[in-house]
């Protein structure tokens, strides 16, 4: 019988082995990708407050743009590939997730869930090819919990919109050719592409952050912006149509926070092994090594987690509630096992020439956004007990 320390610790219940062909080769090109590309140079976008924008023709040259869509270039890959491309972006560092997350999530699955054929042939090809690219506009200053309570406006003026208000911890805003704005009307919530140089549309970038720092941050801001009909998503009807792209989002991120995880737990082993104190490597004592065991028990929930929402993604399973479960279990896995991992580097773990302290930053900011831990408990309390108690 093959001894357990031959496991690999990072994937203790070889959930590889459940993988097919191409799902192992998704998640081998973009591991490759993130220690070639990614890694080499995030730490200094961490600290710089940069994201590095000259990876996105990589990442569109490997098809990670709008991976799960079918149609205009895109791969059409599976939900577990699209989960394993996060995944794996996420060991490189949570910004660079993000800017997929919303390009293809966010952007990109609004337009082709609900654009015209005339705004997905515009825009979906180029935001594939990384010539265009776009942010999400619903969350706002005064409450982003509450997005019924949005208090951005479009009204009607002739046959064309004017759009004013705000929106704020906008991924990609600084950066977006075109953004796609949730705004209240008469006839409910609808959704508008807002372009980049249209008069009255300004974003500024949000700085001063401590999480995230490689992640551009912006508030957009709409001062009367006139847009024709055309710029209206015709089958966003309502504000179930923005959270419906959230829970793609969402799904992204249970994978996502695995990735984080990954990578600490494999840097705290590294340490612990070549770290002697006492006279032997840390690794030998009983509690390095029951730490290191606990937060091998969390990271294989949380991969076994992941892996199971995929199938029941495909299955047209994947709930809104069973998505808001995996969220808030795995990205608060990955914000504890950082936290720890971290600790177990002692004081070299809180310079970026280590990981942990990064990714411990960024998952404060996971945890917070597409749904606060206590958003997803009370979304997984209604489903429980029929009484929605927000």
């Amino acid at each position: 019988m093959p001894a357990i320390p031959e496991t690999d610790p990072l994937d203790f219940y070889d959930v590889r082995s459940l993988l097919s062909e191409e799902e192992l080769l998704v998640r081998d090109s973009v591991g490759g990708f993130v220690d070639r590309e990614v890694l080499p140079v995030i730490a200094d976008c961490f600290a710089e407050h940069r994201f590095p924008v000259e990876l996105v023709p990589r990442m569109a040259e490997l098809g990670l743009l709008g991976a799960s869509l079918a149609d205009y270039g895109c791969a059409g890959l599976n939900s577990t590939s699209y989960g394993l491309i996060c995944e794996e972006l996420e060991r490189g560092d949570s910004s660079v997730r993000s800017f997929v997350s919303v390009q293809s999530s966010l952007v990109m699955g609004s337009i082709d869930a609900f654009g015209s054929d005339e705004q997905k042939a515009r825009w979906l090809p180029a935001m594939n090819k990384g010539e265009a690219i776009g942010c999400f506009g619903l969350t706002e200053a005064h409450g982003g919990s509450d997005p019924g309570n949005m208090k951005t406006r479009a009204r009607r003026a002739g046959g064309d919109w004017r759009i004013s208000g705000g929106k704020f911890w906008i991924t990609n805003g600084t950066l977006a050719d075109v953004a796609v704005v949730w705004a209240s009307t008469d006839e409910g919530v609808r959704g508008f592409l807002v372009e980049r140089g249209m008069r009255g549309f300004a974003s500024r970038e949000i700085r001063n952050k401590f999480s995230l720092r490689a992640s551009d941050t912006a508030e957009l801001s709409f001062d009367d912006v006139r847009v024709s009909d055309e710029a209206r998503l015709p089958g966003a009807t309502n504000l179930k149509a923005a959270l419906s792209c959230l829970n793609q989002a969402r799904f992204g991120i249970v994978w996502g926070a695995v990735g984080a995880a990954r990578a600490c737990l494999d840097e705290a082993l590294a340490y612990a092994s070549s770290r002697e104190l006492f006279g032997r490597p840390l690794s030998h004592t009983q509690l390095i090594q029951s730490r290191l065991a606990d937060a091998t028990r969390r990271l294989t929930a949380a991969q076994l987690m992941a892996w199971r929402i995929a199938e029941l993604k495909e299955q047209g399973r994947a709930t809104p509630e069973r998505v808001s479960l995996a969220k808030r279990n795995n990205v608060r896995t990955a914000l504890d096992i950082a936290r720890d991992c971290r600790d177990m580097l002692g004081a070299a773990g809180i310079t970026l020439d280590h990981h942990a302290i990064r990714h411990m930053l960024n998952l404060e900011t996971v945890n917070t956004y597409e749904g606060t831990e206590s958003i997803h408990d009370l979304i997984v309390g209604r489903a429980l007990t029929g009484h929605a108690a927000y």
